[in-house]
């Protein structure tokens, strides 16, 4: 087997190859540029083989196929400021807070917190969800002025004060499709322990504020063509 051969059937990768900001030549072509780098790096295969595609607008770089060793020489080139793996990253709800720097051992004051009042316009909530449970709350705050009219089958707590839906399909605001649900415990869901993706990034699942109260407003849902919209109706009717 020649090497032009070994090298061509060799696995190879997608990397990102970054190559700094933008210059600032009108006459300067990226794609163009881009090419050239990856033709003399490439070897057993041409460029557009390997091509995938260009980013010219917030950063200057391209993704390609490369082996480890074409990786490591576009790393030495004076063009080139990084050249790493491109990965695909599954969502992590119990990681979001930690990854944003809102860790569980930082300080949050619960009765402060008990008096906000967050709004979530979405698919609704699921009312028996463990992040909505209001173990602990006492009662909504004096400010609160609305009302929980979540429809069939939907109950308020302490926790969950209000709730109304503007839907046609379903007269209620309860969730049927999760978005809403995951939106709302996100922002303002109770801790809720060993919660994991079907066994994936096991952890408790909270709230930014989980000592928040929390009014749903269901406008958006699942549309008998299957797909998922949100419409504004002509009198909002809010509380």
């Amino acid at each position: 087997m020649s090497r032009r051969k070994a090298i061509g059937h060799e696995d190879r990768k997608p990397y990102i190859v970054y190559l700094g900001s933008l210059p600032h030549d009108e006459l300067y072509s990226p794609l163009s540029h881009h090419l050239g780098i990856l033709e003399r790096v490439v070897e057993g295969s041409s460029a557009a083989n390997t091509w995938i595609r260009s980013y010219r607008r917030s950063f200057n770089g391209f993704a390609a196929k490369l082996s480890d060793r074409e990786s490591e020489k576009l790393a030495n080139m004076e063009d080139v400021v990084s050249v790493f793996p491109s990965r695909t990253y599954q969502l992590q709800t119990t990681r979001s807070w930690d990854f944003m720097g809102f860790g569980e051992t930082i300080t949050q004051n619960a009765t402060a917190e008990s008096d906000v009042i967050i709004g979530v316009i979405d698919t609704g909530v699921w009312p028996e969800s463990d992040s909505f449970k209001d173990e602990g709350f006492g009662p909504a705050p004096m400010k609160w002025k609305g009302a929980c009219n979540g429809g069939k089958n939907f109950t308020c707590n302490n926790k969950l004060i209000g709730a109304r839906f503007f839907t046609s399909e379903e007269e209620s605001a309860r969730d049927e499709i999760g978005h809403g649900s995951h939106t709302a415990s996100t922002a303002a869901g109770n801790a809720v322990k060993d919660v994991s993706i079907y066994g994936l990034v096991p952890g408790t699942a909270r709230g930014g504020v989980p000592s928040a109260r929390i009014a749903v407003y269901k406008i958006c849902t699942v549309h008998w063509r299957g797909y998922l919209g949100c419409f504004r109706p002509r009198y909002w009717r809010w509380g």
